[in-house]
């Protein structure tokens, strides 16, 4: 059974209340004052991260590959928007990234083959986008985001979700050889990401960010190729991921977190043999 694991930053009691400050404050002098969407003026409340409480499932139904699928990280708040003023558009959600990645599949003593990010490898970029490929900067444009466009006369009440996971396929065989006997011993993969709950003003591309989250995802599978299909690999190490943490204070949002390339289209897969010189298997797109 999964375990959903929430964190309550603002009792919902709480939201009106601060609604009505929020939406005051800055108009006492002026009858007609100008309306402007600040930091203050957004509350958000019941915010959750977590990760299912599930091991990660081994698939062994394919004889040239090797499918795992991890539980997944899931990401909800609610926000209130203060109105917002004519010819103004606001966008509220998810932006992730990932800010470190080591993917090690070995092959006995013959060497490894290792998804990378040549980026964050060679320390050029803190972060990289996490975006599905067409949104950005947005995690991806369904629930993840919800759009307001102005003018709104009265306060709005939003949700925006996301999730994310891991479902990936390794070959049994050495990636560069012609051979399709198995060799694979050990998959080793640990990964960080920052998420961000944000909202951005589409016309002057102002970003309030809201809400930070950090979570990491490993995966460690031992692996026999000598044994038949279906009873190949288990899992080793701990059984259950640590859960994200929601940081009580607000992380900036790196440049390359926001555009192309996202991470899927950056990332290269190397061949390093035990000797001799790294080869590039599949090159970033």
């Amino acid at each position: 059974m999964c375990i959903l694991v929430r964190y309550h930053l603002l009792p919902s009691s709480l939201v009106l209340l601060t609604l009505l400050l929020a939406s005051t404050m800055g108009c006492i002098q002026s009858i007609s004052c100008k309306p402007r969407i600040r930091r203050e003026n957004i509350v958000v409340y019941e915010v959750s991260a977590s990760i299912d409480q599930c091991p990660t499932v081994i698939e062994e139904n394919s004889p040239i590959v090797l499918r795992y699928k991890t539980p997944y990280f899931r990401a909800s708040a609610g926000i209130v928007m203060p109105p917002v003023p004519r010819n103004e558009t606001w966008v509220v959600g998810w932006i992730q990234a990932c800010t470190q990645m080591e993917f090690y599949n070995t092959y006995g003593d013959i060497g490894m083959s290792s998804w990378e990010l040549p980026e964050l490898r060679e320390g050029r970029a803190k972060a990289i986008s996490d975006s599905d490929g067409v949104s950005y900067p947005w995690y991806g444009n369904t629930t993840e985001t919800v759009t307001l466009t102005g003018p709104t006369s009265k306060p709005s009440h939003l949700t925006v979700s996301m999730n994310d996971n891991f479902y990936p396929s390794v070959t049994w065989a050495v990636p560069i050889s012609n051979s399709n006997t198995p060799m694979l011993s050990h998959i080793s993969r640990d990964q960080s990401f920052i998420t961000w709950l944000v909202a951005i003003n589409s016309v002057t591309k102002e970003r309030i960010v809201l809400q930070t989250v950090r979570w990491r995802m490993r995966v460690d599978i031992a692996v026999d190729p000598d044994m038949p299909l279906g009873s190949r690999a288990s899992l080793v190490g701990r059984p259950h991921q640590e859960q994200p943490h929601i940081l009580n204070y607000q992380e900036p949002i790196p440049p390359n977190a926001l555009g192309r390339p996202n991470a899927n289209d950056a990332q290269v897969l190397m061949w390093r043999p035990r000797r001799g010189a790294p080869l590039v298997v599949i090159p970033p797109k």
